[in-house]
């Protein structure tokens, strides 16, 4: 399924989980004070902007963000809660769109580069940040380890959460570095929910790599947006590429 047929209605009105989940407090406390810290005076360009989740907040702390997004179900969500004058939206693919002027920050989180399903997508994705970013400016990405350490032998599925009414887990394609998320919904009935998203994964050190390709430098990486320390063992990881702040277009 191509992301615009994935981000659909159906998806885009159950997406937001006020006060839980992704938009539990503790989750973008940590992430808007970060962002807001690393856009310091400039403007933010969000990837992926969605429902606004993490850009209605920033906003609200003064920092000015544009977004770019594929899915009109997930901007018209948006809408319900900044306008297009608060929050502009440029529609159209994250790897390609181009956003008018010039930021400070572009950032992309919750696994959202691993959406490009192909190596060139997601060098094209880096490129594209670099463009929009003045020179010194920070290109963020939060994005998860492959949990690949926890795949048997012969086995092609990990499930890496599991709750009450909830059941996440993913199938492996190797060969092709691809991967597809299930999540299964459930109650006491004898029916379940499923929504599936396929993503290509990519290791920390190819992340580098694609940085280096579009001109920037790994600045850092940590465990979380608190600043934990990166180790073997963490699940995911929030590292901020800059450009050079001599760099002419």
């Amino acid at each position: 399924m191509r992301q615009e047929e994935i981000w659909d209605a159906e998806a885009a009105g159950r997406y937001d989980t006020p006060g839980r989940g992704m938009f539990a407090p503790e989750v973008l406390g940590p992430m808007v004070d970060r962002l807001a810290e690393l856009a310091g005076d400039g403007r933010a360009l969000e990837f992926a902007i969605g429902t606004g989740r993490v850009a209605v907040p920033l906003a609200e702390r003064g920092v000015p963000v544009t977004g770019i997004e594929l899915s009109p179900p997930m901007i018209e969500q948006l809408r319900t809660k900044a306008d297009e004058a608060t929050t502009p939206v440029i529609v159209g693919d994250m790897a390609t769109a181009v956003a008018p002027g010039e930021y400070s920050l572009v950032y992309l989180v919750y696994n959202t580069i691993s959406n490009l399903l192909t190596q060139a997508e997601q060098v094209a994705c880096f490129r594209n940040a670099a463009r929009h970013l003045a020179p010194g400016g920070r290109f963020v990405i939060e994005l998860g380890v492959p949990e690949l350490r926890a795949l048997p032998p012969g086995r092609e599925a990990v499930v890496w959460h599991s709750e009450p009414g909830y059941i996440g887990l993913d199938t492996y394609d190797l060969l092709r570095q691809h991967l597809v998320s299930h999540h299964f919904t459930f109650d006491e009935s004898r029916q379940a929910t499923l929504f599936r998203s396929p993503h290509r994964y990519i290791w920390p050190s190819e992340l580098d790599l694609m940085g280096q390709l579009a001109g920037f430098e790994l600045e850092s990486r940590h465990a979380d947006w608190a600043g934990t320390e990166f180790t073997a063992e963490s699940p995911s990881h929030v590292s901020v590429y800059r450009l050079p702040p001599d760099r002419t277009a």
